[in-house]
This record gives C-alpha cells, structure tokens and sequence, in this order.
C-alpha cells in the first residue's frame, strides 16, 4: 500500500471539513480525488504533503505515519515524492534548465556534469526539447509550463507523484496531450500518481479508481465503471 488514510477529521475554527475520511491507494495506480468546490479535496492533499494540519485519523505514506511525524523523517518523506501545483508554480525568475535542476541541487551532491545530463534527460523524458532550457517560464505557454514542472517532480526519480488540477488553464487539445503524458510516465516508470482534478474528460481517461467527496465524507470510492452502475446521480454530477 502506497498510501492509507484512516478516519481523517479535519476542523478550521468551528468548521468540519472530513468527518472520518479513510481511503487507500495501491501501488502503481492513478488515484484521483473529486468532490464539489469546498469539499475539501485540496486540503486532503496538502495534509498528504505535510503542508496543512489534521485533527484526527492518521496517514500512512510509504510506510511513514504522518501524526508526530519528526523533522528528519518529514524531509525523507518529501525527497520520495513529486508534486506538480495548480499553473506549475515553476520559479519565475529562474530558467527552465534552473527549475529542473532544484531538487538536484538541493538534495544530492551530484557534480555539475551529472546535474546537467539528468536535467536535460528529465526534460526530454516529458517530450519537450533541449532549445527551451534557456527559457524562462514567462516564454513558456501553459503546457510547456506543466510539463517542466513535471520534469522538476521527477528530478530526484520519485516513484509517487502528486498533481494539483494539472489541467487547469490549458485548452482541451493540450489538456489531452497532458493526460497522454502522464499515462505514458506512470507506464514507464511504474509511477503511483495522486491526482486531483474537476477535469471529466480526465476523470475518464486517467483515473483508475478515486474517491469523491460530499457532505464531509467519502460518497463513493471506486473506478469509472462501478460509479456508472452504481450510483447515477453522483456519475451524472461529476462524469455526465
């Protein structure tokens, strides 16, 4: 098991957010995260990467339990996975060739030579040319943006990637590409993929099984198919 989430309760203030969430993604899956504006999706996902509190439950990842989680375990954790934000979040004032470089930089003592070989591998590992290494993000339209955030994910090699409404702001034509690209890395490189996303026609063409969110806990947890015959309000909500 890659992950296992147990009983999440989560509070802001005097507002409930999970009331008792628990679901589990296995190994070399796609796993999504659905729900409605508000449910709490986002929130799931940044308690996964140890950037948001929970007040109950506890998250197992890769064998690591979150709760009292210390200093030194936190950072090993966060070198075994990837995470691509909403737009990218590549580093502005940075060229392409120095956003993939980052984690490279930051957690290895690789030598410059290797940094540079990986740094161009990565890259072309997410269709995208050496000529675009000199450029900085501002040059770069919304694809290529993700697909070097992509690159800078799997800098280090993770084998668990985390992706934040990858499509957002890409039009459908580069938004399927996206998908393609994903399906792609997952097969190759025996990814295990997080995804959270409001995108159907990636609901359809990624996921392998998700869970969706409503009235603070999990209203369905399964594949594309079981939600289909199982429950057609929820599939006509979030599929139709």
């Amino acid at each position: 098991m890659i992950i296992k989430a147990q009983n999440i309760i989560t509070r802001f203030g005097k507002k409930l957010v999970h009331d008792g969430v628990s679901f589990e993604v296995r190994e070399n899956e796609i796993f999504g995260i659905l729900g409605g504006s508000g449910s709490g999706k986002s929130v799931l996902l940044k308690q996964m990467l140890l950037l948001e509190h929970f007040d109950g439950g506890e998250y197992e990842i890769l064998g690591t339990r979150l709760k009292n989680i210390s200093e030194k375990d936190a950072l090993n954790l966060r070198q075994k996975w990837g995470v691509v934000f909403q737009f990218g979040a590549l580093f502005s004032f940075f060229s392409v060739f120095e956003n993939i470089a980052i984690p490279l930089k930051e957690y290895t003592k690789l030598n410059s030579q290797t940094i540079n070989e990986l740094v161009r591998m990565k890259l072309k590992m997410v269709g995208l040319d050496e000529s675009v290494l000199t450029q900085y993000p501002s040059e770069l339209s919304g694809g290529m943006k993700k697909r070097v955030a992509i690159a800078r994910a799997l800098a280090l090699d993770s084998k668990l990637l985390f992706l934040d409404e990858p499509t957002s702001g890409l039009d459908p034509h580069s938004s399927r590409e996206f998908d393609e690209l994903i399906l792609k890395l997952k097969q190759s490189f025996d990814l295990n993929i997080i995804l959270v996303t409001h995108d159907k026609e990636s609901m359809g063409n990624l996921l392998d099984r998700f869970i969706i969110l409503e009235e603070k806990k999990i209203a369905f947890c399964g594949t594309y198919e079981e939600l289909r015959e199982q429950n057609e309000r929820l599939f006509q909500r979030f599929m139709g």
